[in-house]
């Protein structure tokens, strides 16, 4: 029989962890980014193990919570700044949103390898997850290349400090 799970952002959270890069990348900040509006169904088996996934973020939820490291101080103004410049580098209005559906679930005890497409700016690319589960919370932790979705790093000063292509993904969720 099995059930579905319908998830949102009240059941959990979506964090993107930025980097810098370039050679003043240490003058530049680290950003922690929170997207506050997604929604994640599962089709999970009769002992609540999930068999499919399907991921929805509203690219313009996205919220900067705080800038690290840097010369500068983190001020008042620039998590809007930062804000605006995510947005212009997604292209958030032509591609409103993010999305990740499961094409195969293989659980290993407490560990789901989850292969599925994530498509970010237009452009969809296989990218597999390993997913845990413990106390009811399903948590993952994935690295997503900017340049492999056609975005190009936001960068200040003819390119000597940018974000680094890399962005670390940690999402969790309670069932």
């Amino acid at each position: 029989m099995g059930s579905t799970w319908n998830l949102t952002a009240a059941d959990g959270d979506l964090l993107l962890h930025t980097g810098t890069a370039g050679r003043a990348a240490r003058t530049g900040h680290r950003l922690t980014i929170e997207m506050t509006s997604w929604t994640a169904t599962a089709e999970v088996d009769d002992d609540g193990h999930p068999l499919s996934v399907t991921l929805t973020v509203d690219v313009d939820s996205l919220t900067v919570l705080k800038g690290e490291g840097g010369l500068a101080p983190w001020t008042g103004a620039e998590p809007g700044i930062a804000r605006s410049n995510a947005l212009k580098s997604l292209d958030a209005k032509k591609f409103p949103t993010i999305t990740y559906r499961s094409t195969a679930v293989q659980r290993d005890g407490d560990t789901y390898r989850v292969d599925g497409e994530l498509t970010v700016h237009g452009v969809t690319r296989p990218h597999p997850l390993t997913v845990t589960s413990a106390d009811g919370v399903f948590s993952c932790e994935t690295v997503v290349t900017q340049t492999d979705f056609k975005i190009k790093p936001f960068s200040l000063m003819m390119g000597t400090v940018k974000v680094a292509d890399d962005v670390a993904l940690t999402i969790s969720a309670r069932t």
